[in-house]
This record gives structure tokens, C-alpha cells and sequence, in this order.
């Protein structure tokens, strides 16, 4: 019973996990939590600057470093956070600045951008405990459909493409309706995360590097419902190396001793 929450847990709202990816939801949330508190105030914002090292030691220590940065690198192609390396005292230090573009989030999202200044960040850490996992979803086509279906079942599309895209260096975006369909589909036939995950570390192995191929490391052919088949078998056939018992040593004694 230890491993259940004793500590201040990661929070991420689902709308926004839809909206930006799991992974980046999760960093971006802790982004805004330490930006609150954050007393590094440049050119009128308030930033957090950290190392990808201390990303992973001090936030996130049950991610490698590798999906930190695309995490990361996501957000910054997106627009979501700003980063910047120029407010470092010397050029040989490499510590990146962050700060959320609550701006874009706004546009993105419908909800009310939330202000930077010093006084408003402080009102924000006094009502955070209150207002936590009780903000509305903003009204937009978007987070109707997200009512119309169950959280979970949005969560596990996510789940699912999150994992794609970490594995294959992809970005597609959970919020797909023809992505969500194929999942929802391929879930309702009785398949599990373990079998997707079986699916897309098979064809992300064979795929990846592979100039040609790699461009059908995507969902309308991972999960269309012939081919999940296909490849989930193609999954089971496969022996790892370690799976294959050693061949045994043979000794020839007919020669002697050189």
C-alpha cells in the first residue's frame, strides 16, 4: 500500500491531455505549477529554467531523458511554451528558459488566459487547492465530443497514440476522429494496450529506419482492423534473442592436442 499517494501527486486535466498529448500535458501542467511559484521574472514573464538532467531528477524521474526532449520539442513546435537559452550569464551554459504562451493555450483551448504578472500568480497558488480538477471545460466542438464519450475511452486513445509517438518519433494527435475511431474499434473487439503495444514495437522495429516504410508507422495502418490482426500475429512469431536457447558446444577430440 506505499505506493499509493502519500506525496503531491502530478495532476492533468483530460481535455487538455486530448488536446496536446499526454506526456505534453503532464509537463506542460508542471511548467504552469512551477511558473506560480517561479521568481525568475524576465522582459515582463515569469520562467523556469532547467537542465533536461534536472527535468528528469527533480519532475519526472519515471521518464528517460529521450522523451523529456520530445515532450518538450512538441510543445516548442506547437507553440505552447516559449524557450530560450539568451538569459544565461554565459554562452557555455546550455540551461534552457521556459515559459508557457498562455496566449496560444487560450486560442487553442477557448479558457481564459491565465495572467503572468506577479500578483495574479499569487492569487492563482492561493486558489489552486480549491479550483483543482474542478475547472470547466471550455465550450468548443472539441470538448462536446469529448462529453459525449467516456473519459476513459478518450485516455486510452491517448495512451495508445502517446506510446506511437514515442516509439516511432511521430506527432500525431489523439483528438483524431478517425484515430480515436480506429482504437475505440480495435478496443471494442477485445484487443488490450498490451496487444497495441505488441503491434507497434513490432512494425516500430522493422519500420523506423527504414526510408520507405517508416512513413506507414502511422494509425490508419497500424490499427486498421485486417492489418492489427496481421501484425499482432507477425508480434507473436517473432522470438527475441534471448528467447532462443544456446546452441550447444560440440567438442571434437579426434585431432588431438595441436
Amino acid at each position: 500500500m506505499h505506493l499509493l499517494i502519500k506525496e503531491s501527486p502530478l495532476q492533468v486535466i483530460p481535455s487538455l491531455a486530448v488536446q496536446v498529448g499526454l506526456n505534453e500535458a503532464i509537463l506542460l501542467q508542471q511548467l504552469h505549477f512551477r511558473s506560480l511559484i517561479s521568481t525568475h521574472v524576465r522582459d515582463g514573464h515569469k520562467w523556469v529554467y532547467k537542465t533536461y538532467d534536472e527535468w528528469k531528477n527533480e519532475e519526472f524521474p519515471f521518464w528517460s531523458v529521450d522523451t523529456i526532449k520530445r515532450a518538450i520539442r512538441r510543445l516548442e513546435n506547437s507553440g505552447y511554451i516559449i524557450s530560450t537559452a539568451s538569459y544565461n550569464r554565459t554562452k557555455m551554459d546550455k540551461t534552457k528558459w521556459y515559459r508557457i504562451d498562455y496566449k496560444m493555450l487560450q486560442s487553442q483551448s477557448g479558457q481564459d488566459a491565465t495572467s503572468t504578472t506577479a500578483s495574479s500568480a499569487r492569487e492563482e497558488v492561493q486558489n489552486a487547492p480549491s479550483l483543482e480538477g474542478n475547472m470547466p471545460l471550455a465550450i468548443t466542438k472539441k470538448n462536446k465530443r469529448i462529453k459525449k464519450e467516456p473519459v476513459e475511452n478518450n485516455l486510452d486513445v491517448v495512451s495508445v497514440i502517446e506510446y506511437l509517438n514515442d516509439k516511432a518519433d511521430k506527432q500525431f494527435q489523439p483528438s483524431s476522429k478517425a484515430t480515436a475511431r480506429l482504437v475505440h474499434a480495435r478496443f471494442r473487439e477485445g484487443y488490450t494496450m498490451a496487444d497495441f503495444k505488441r503491434v507497434i514495437d513490432t512494425k516500430a522495429k522493422e519500420w523506423r529506419d527504414h526510408p520507405h516504410w517508416q512513413k506507414y508507422l502511422r494509425p490508419s495502418t497500424l490499427f486498421n482492423a485486417t492489418n492489427f490482426e496481421n501484425y499482432l500475429e507477425e508480434s507473436r512469431r517473432t522470438v527475441s534473442p534471448e528467447s532462443v536457447p544456446p546452441k550447444p558446444l560440440e567438442l571434437d577430440f579426434s585431432e588431438g592436442e595441436a
